[in-house]
């Protein structure tokens, strides 16, 4: 890690207040409260998934401005897909971060920067939107709807061709809501919207939702991780967004009146790699990872410590640290949770392309770093299990 560069998030000295921009929900496609069991998707393959589970988790891969990598990352995430099968580690999904099209979420954006790029990806796609996926393009001549085209996408009522797919083999996925729950025997992903702002806005119906979903998560104990998805991410250290003091006070919100914490917080929207740990005064510490650099046609820096244009937060009030990261790469993650007598473990791995990349064939990802988290959960005073989750970097 460059030592001119910052470890701790930032805020952004100047911002924008981008309020009118918020667009209303869609109807959801199913029941409340939004919960998709994987096995509706997987069926039978999902018996396999009871001791261990990979995936792979990446956001913001569209990029309406030429961008080479964008064909080259989703070929990586394929490529290493089919490597690891024939290992007989095959990630069972990928989870999208959000910003799949730009810049407004049209219905023509998504063959070219989606359907096609990942027709050959072997396992199927969840997603949450981001806040490009939900914009309204003002010069379009086809009158839309924020989030049409995702939902036709993503939360589909059966899973079927997609319209607009042009010659696309990849049918649509059941999701039941922009913002929505997905139910793995090792893990329950939580995911959340925020919609159009480049901070994010939660409305108090989906806070309900979520404190809800939080409290239902620890039912399950040490059987189940806790993973909470955002596009909108809570803390980074970067020049271009900063961090979100919206995000942050809607999660600490939560957090606080369902009594529970995640065992781990991702998001996109920002262009790059950040690992940040956070520090809570029971001792709980949750890992906030940043996995942006999905092939838009920038990526955003970290900012250098004397950057004026940036105000560091103080330590003090938020205990987070920049474990590590990578601004000058695309990338994404390979996640791995597995169970044994002591508890679950989440194993994440980096992967990034080379600068030379795109004289690879086929293009083969490199590990940046590889982080081990133990979701062991003591049992407190009162007999309720506890997050507790304890860090070991390997490089």
């Amino acid at each position: 890690m460059n030592k001119l560069k910052r470890t701790n998030p930032v805020f952004l000295n100047r911002t924008v207040d981008d309020a009118h921009l918020i667009k209303p929900l869609p109807v959801p496609t199913g029941d409340y409260p939004f919960r998709l069991d994987i096995r509706k998707v997987l069926g039978e393959n999902t018996c396999f998934l009871h001791e261990r589970m990979s995936f792979h988790m990446v956001g913001d891969t569209g990029s309406v401005r030429p961008s080479a990598f964008q064909p080259l990352l989703a070929a990586a995430l394929t490529t290493q897909a089919e490597i690891k099968a024939d290992a007989g580690e095959q990630p069972a999904f990928l989870f999208h971060l959000g910003d799949v099209v730009y810049n407004h979420g049209e219905a023509r954006e998504y063959p070219k920067q989606f359907l096609l790029p990942y027709e050959s990806y072997p396992g199927p796609i969840f997603a949450i939107a981001g806040n490009h996926d939900a914009d309204v393009n003002p010069d379009s001549e086809l009158v839309y709807q924020s989030l049409d085209a995702f939902m036709d996408v993503f939360c589909d009522t059966y899973s079927r061709r997609i319209v607009f797919g042009g010659d696309s083999k990849r049918r649509s996925m059941v999701q039941p809501h922009v913002y929505w729950t997905l139910e793995t025997p090792l893990a329950r992903f939580i995911g959340l919207y925020a919609n159009v702002t480049k901070y994010g806005t939660i409305d108090e119906e989906q806070r309900l939702w979520f404190i809800d979903e939080l409290r239902h998560a620890a039912i399950a104990g040490t059987e189940q991780a806790i993973i909470v998805c955002l596009h909108q991410a809570p803390y980074s250290a970067d020049t271009n967004h900063g961090s979100s003091a919206p995000m942050i006070a809607f999660l600490e919100s939560a957090f606080k009146a369902a009594g529970v914490k995640p065992d781990a917080v991702f998001s996109g929207h920002v262009h790059n790699y950040q690992r940040f740990t956070k520090s809570y005064e029971d001792g709980t510490v949750v890992p906030y990872i940043v996995a942006g650099a999905g092939g838009y046609a920038d990526l955003h820096p970290i900012a250098a410590s004397n950057d004026p244009r940036v105000e560091e937060m103080l330590p003090d009030i938020h205990q987070v640290r920049l474990e590590n990261y990578c601004d000058d790469c695309y990338g994404f993650l390979y996640m791995t949770i597995e169970k044994n007598h002591q508890g679950l473990t989440l194993i994440g791995e980096y992967h990034t392309l080379a600068p030379d990349a795109l004289h690879q064939t086929p293009v083969r990802p490199n590990l940046f770093e590889r982080f081990v988290i133990p979701l062991q959960r003591p049992v407190s005073s009162h007999g309720q299990i506890e997050a507790h989750p304890e860090f070991r970097n390997i490089y």
